[in-house]
């Protein structure tokens, strides 16, 4: 993700040709990632629910989210005016994390909900969905001038596959995804392999912090860097 956005950000200084809105390599790469993101966000669902995670302490963490979602509008705002984020990867979890925190205990029905979810915007697609108001379900006739759109459909059925898969495997092998000494690979705690899991896990611990400093520290030395070359 941020290998692809600093990209994205040296094509907008003009360093790089590349077309990220029209190009079937660029294209793809943004679905792959954002797959990725929302399947790692249902596994979060399905492992939090699993180890019983109150209403507060979720209603905490979604507050965050939708608090960065303000954040990316207002930032995208000023850097693109006329094609800001009004409905990115941030604002469809804020929504999608309450519908699979509700429809956690439907368990193996995730799957064939998930399908529905995918397919549909390829079935149903009507004008009365083209507005601002309305976009956000997915179900449009044609993609919004925003600079990320991750409508609900079909972005939910993938977080409901990566909820009803991490409930399967921790229904059937509990341990694959414990951590630490508990964990697989337990006794490699030397070297190389242990400094990547220990970042790997720290980067899963701040993963939201992350995702909203990586890109004004690559915009800000970049933009440096032009400046003092």
């Amino acid at each position: 993700m941020a290998v692809f956005h600093f990209c994205f950000d040296l094509s907008h200084q003009g360093l790089l040709a590349a077309n990220f809105y029209e190009d079937p390599l660029w294209i793809t790469q943004r679905t792959c990632i954002l797959s990725l993101f929302l399947l790692c966000a249902g596994a979060g669902q399905a492992v939090a629910t699993t180890q019983g995670q109150s209403w507060p302490r979720f209603w905490r963490r979604w507050a965050q989210v939708v608090a960065c979602a303000a954040l990316v509008s207002l930032g995208s705002w000023f850097m693109f005016p006329n094609s800001f984020i009004y409905f990115g990867v941030l604002h469809g979890m804020a929504v999608m994390l309450v519908v699979a925190r509700l429809s956690a205990p439907l368990k193996a029905w995730l799957w064939p909900l998930g399908a529905i979810a995918v397919a549909l915007p390829w079935f149903i697609r009507h004008p009365f969905f083209d507005s601002r108001a309305t976009n956000w379900l997915g179900l449009v006739t044609y993609k919004p001038i925003t600079e990320d759109y991750v409508p609900v459909l079909p972005w939910l059925g993938v977080m409901w596959w990566g909820m009803a898969a991490t409930q399967w495997l921790l229904a059937r092998h509990p341990h694959c995804m414990a951590s630490g000494a508990n964990g697989p690979g337990r006794g490699d705690n030397s070297g190389l392999t242990a400094t990547v899991r220990a970042a790997l896990a720290a980067l899963g611990r701040w993963s939201l912090t992350f995702y909203m400093l990586h890109q004004p520290v690559l915009i800000g030395a970049l933009n440096a860097w032009i400046f003092l070359k």
